[in-house]
């Protein structure tokens, strides 16, 4: 009976997602986590190898997932994963904004090409994916649900790492206004905050020293594993559990953001 009750709210069968970035260490869990719930995942991003390999490895376990190549910073290239995903599978339901960029450097050592970079992959790929996709939700009448990433970072800024602290700021805020507009059409929009998680865009910045003070600020005192966010996502996600939460931002970060001196 409990093995019942738990597909019936977290289950995700007949459901589409389409996870923007999924070639990443964090995304890669997140579409795993996905397909295991049932889901048909669409894997996108700029790593084909990556792609490929990752859709592989979960259809090795019994799940369904394709890789589609995306340039996240350029519209016609969104609007495209969208035509192949409804080629394809003839419907999407959930879409993971999970391309991230980021750039370590004083603030007055901060280049305006590394700002652009920054803000136009974690802010305006995820408008725009946004709403291509919300535009299709809401034309095909089933509702849906939109994951942005966001991070400990849109509230507690760090030092080095500005353009990323404003870019997923603004993230937040997005995410709230969007969930807002689109609630009536019964699409819901979260925020996923995550705390410490080594990937590629931030093991530049983790030196032994900045690692030390990110211990000593994180209750947990450990980083977080990928598979960690995998409940957050499933919770946000899904039809019937996650039902009544939209424009929320939710942090997975053992503790980061509840710590003061």
């Amino acid at each position: 009976m409990s093995a019942e009750f738990l597909e019936q709210l977290f289950g995700l069968s007949g459901q589409v997602a389409v996870v923007i970035g999924g070639t990443g260490v964090l995304g890669g869990a997140i579409c795993e986590g996905l397909a295991r719930a049932g889901a048909t995942v669409v894997i996108s991003g700029r790593g084909p190898e990556q792609g490929e390999a990752r859709s592989a490895a979960i259809r090795a376990l019994s799940g369904l997932a394709s890789f589609t190549p995306v340039e996240v910073t350029e519209r016609e290239s969104l609007q495209s994963l969208l035509g192949a995903t409804l080629k394809q599978h003839g419907q999407v339901d959930i879409l993971i904004n999970c391309a991230g960029a980021n750039s370590a450097s004083s603030y007055l050592e901060v280049t305006d090409e590394d700002w652009d970079r920054v803000l136009r992959t974690n802010l305006t790929s995820t408008h725009m994916a946004s709403q291509i996709f919300s535009r299709q939700m809401i034309a095909a009448g089933r509702g849906g649900a939109i994951v942005n990433i966001g991070s400990v970072t849109a509230d507690l800024p760090l030092s080095r790492v500005f353009a990323y602290s404003a870019s997923k700021a603004a993230v937040i805020n997005l995410t709230q206004n969007v969930a807002r507009e689109l609630a009536p059409y019964n699409i819901r929009v979260n925020a996923l905050c995550p705390g410490f998680f080594p990937a590629e865009q931030n093991r530049n910045i983790l030196s032994p020293e900045r690692t030390e003070k990110i211990m000593s600020q994180t209750p947990m005192a450990r980083f977080g594993e990928p598979e960690e966010l995998i409940g957050a996502v499933l919770l946000l996600v899904s039809p019937r559990a996650g039902s009544f939460i939209t424009g929320s931002a939710y942090y997975v970060d053992g503790g980061f953001t509840a710590m003061r001196l």
